[in-house]
C-alpha cells in the first residue's frame, strides 16, 4: 500500500503520559523485512505544557509531515491545541471509533503504532476541531447549558420537598420558581399558615385559581421545611446570574458570527439560545461540510447504514454531536407547535406514518439542511407554508378530503370555483 506520510506519527493520549510512535524510513528502504524497510520507535512523554513542547521540538526535529491522536476523554485537548500549527505538518484528531485496533492486541505501545501505521496511509480521517474563537464560543454555550441543567434540577429538589411537606403548589402553578411560586413559599418559609393569605400573595391572573391554591397550601409545613426552601431559593438565584453573566459573555464573544446567527433566527422554532448553540457546533462555516447530507451525518439527525448480504441490519441515527442535536431537538419541538409552517404541517405528515420520535428527527434534519443552504446563500428563510403538500399534490388532497367527509356520511359533489 502507497505511504502518503512516510514520516508519521501516532500518538495514544492519557491523563499523565502519552506514547508517541515515530515512524519513518528504515535502514533498508528496499529491503524484503519490514524491520529493514520502516523504523518504529515508540517513546513515552508527560501531559504537562513544557512537556508536550519539548515533544513539539522532538516531532520537528524528526521531520514528522502528519501526527495522528485519537480523541480521549478531554485529555487530548492539550496535546492539539499546542501542535496544531506544527510547522509543514498535518495534525489529526481522529475519533476512537474509527481507528479500533486489532482485538487480542490492545496497549499504549500498539495503539500509538498502529495509529502511525493508519496515518501514513492515509487511511483516517481528521475530526473536525473548530478555531480557537469558536472553541471559546462553544465553552460558554456549554457551560450555560449545563448551569440551566443544574438550575432545573434544583427546581425538582424544591418540588420533591414539598411533596415532602403536604404542599402540592407544583399541581396548580407551571413554574415553582416563578413570582407568585416564590411570593407563597417564602411567606412559608417565614412562618405565614394561612392558606386564604397565601393564595392572596398569587398574581392577579391566578385569581381563578383561589381554591385550588388554598387546598394545595394547606400541608405539614415545619420551620426544618422554611429553611430548605430559602438555601432552594439561594441556589436557583445563584444559577440566574450566572446564566446572566454568561449570557452577557456571549453576545461579545459571537459578534464575530452575528450574521450567521441573525441568518438561522429567521427559521420557524429557532430561538436567539438555540442560534447561540448551533453557531458555536458548527462553527458558522459551512464549507466545512461538502453538502447538506454531510452536516446532517455529522450531527447525527440522518439514518444510518448497516447493510450485510442484502439485508439492512439497523437504521438507528448515529450519536453526531450530542450538544447540537440537543439545542435542534428543542428547536423542532417549538417549530411544530407553530401554526402554517412548513415544520408543522411535515411533523404531523411524517407522525401518522413513521412515529412521532423519527418525525421530530426528520424535523432536526430538515433544519440542518435549511441552515446548510442558507449559509451558502446568505438568503433568510423562505417557509413553503402550512398548505406546501396541499398545493404540491392537489389531487391527492383532494380526494383525502372527500374520503373524510364520505367516512362522516355526506354526500359530497364538487364544483369549480369561479
Amino acid at each position: 500500500m502507497e505511504e502518503l506520510h512516510p514520516r508519521c506519527a501516532g500518538i495514544d493520549i492519557g491523563k499523565k503520559y502519552a506514547k508517541v510512535c515515530v515512524r519513518g524510513p528504515g535502514a533498508d528502504p528496499g529491503g524484503r523485512r519490514k524491520a529493514d524497510r520502516v523504523s518504529e520507535v515508540v517513546t513515552t512523554w508527560g501531559s504537562m505544557t513544557n512537556q508536550i513542547l519539548a515533544l513539539r521540538e522532538h516531532l520537528v526535529a524528526e521531520r514528522v509531515t502528519c501526527v495522528v491522536m485519537e480523541a480521549t476523554g478531554d485529555y487530548w485537548k492539550p496535546y492539539f491545541y499546542l501542535l496544531e500549527d506544527l510547522p509543514g505538518c498535518e495534525v489529526m484528531l481522529v475519533n476512537a471509533r474509527h481507528v479500533k485496533n486489532v482485538p487480542g492486541r490492545k496497549s499504549d505501545v500498539n495503539d500509538a503504532t498502529w495509529l502511525a501505521q493508519l496515518g501514513a496511509h492515509g487511511l483516517v480521517r481528521a475530526s473536525f476541531v473548530p478555531p480557537p474563537p469558536i472553541r471559546e464560543l462553544r465553552d460558554l454555550t456549554r457551560t450555560r447549558t449545563a448551569v440551566t441543567r443544574e438550575r432545573s434540577r434544583e427546581v425538582l429538589r424544591l418540588e420533591k420537598l414539598l411533596e415532602g411537606a403536604g404542599i402540592k403548589l407544583s399541581s396548580v402553578v407551571s413554574d415553582l420558581s416563578g413570582v407568585s411560586s416564590r411570593r407563597m413559599l417564602l411567606a412559608l418559609a417565614d412562618g405565614e399558615r394561612d392558606p386564604q393569605r397565601l393564595a392572596g400573595l398569587a398574581h392577579w391572573s391566578m385569581r381563578g385559581k383561589t381554591g385550588a391554591l388554598v387546598q394545595a397550601l394547606t400541608g405539614q409545613f415545619t420551620e426544618h421545611h422554611g429553611f430548605l426552601v430559602r438555601t432552594h431559593f439561594d441556589l436557583i438565584d445563584k444559577h440566574d446570574q450566572v446564566i446572566a453573566e454568561l449570557t452577557a459573555r456571549i453576545e461579545v464573544v459571537i459578534e464575530p458570527f452575528r450574521g450567521f446567527r441573525d441568518l438561522i433566527c429567521s427559521i420557524p422554532g429557532i430561538s436567539t439560545l438555540v442560534a447561540d448553540v448551533v453557531t458555536a457546533e458548527t462553527g458558522a462555516d459551512m464549507t466545512r461540510f461538502a453538502t447538506a447530507a454531510r452536516l446532517a451525518s455529522w450531527a447525527g439527525v440522518c439514518p444510518g447504514i448497516n447493510e450485510s448480504a442484502g439485508k439492512v441490519k439497523s437504521t438507528k441515527t448515529r450519536h453526531g454531536n450530542n450538544h447540537l442535536k440537543g439545542a435542534l431537538g428543542i428547536a423542532a419541538l417549538a417549530a411544530i407547535g407553530t401554526k402554517d409552517t412548513y415544520y408543522a404541517a411535515r411533523y404531523q405528515r411524517l407522525k401518522t406514518r413513521r412515529g412521532a420520535k423519527r418525525a421530530l428527527v426528520a424535523i432536526q434534519h430538515d433544519m440542518l439542511v435549511a441552515i446548510w443552504h442558507m449559509a451558502q446563500t446568505g438568503e433568510l428563510y423562505n417557509d413553503p407554508g402550512g398548505d406546501y403538500y396541499q398545493r404540491l399534490q392537489p389531487d391527492r388532497a383532494r380526494r383525502h378530503a372527500i374520503a373524510q367527509l364520505q367516512r362522516l356520511g355526506y354526500e359530497v359533489t364538487l364544483a369549480q370555483a369561479s
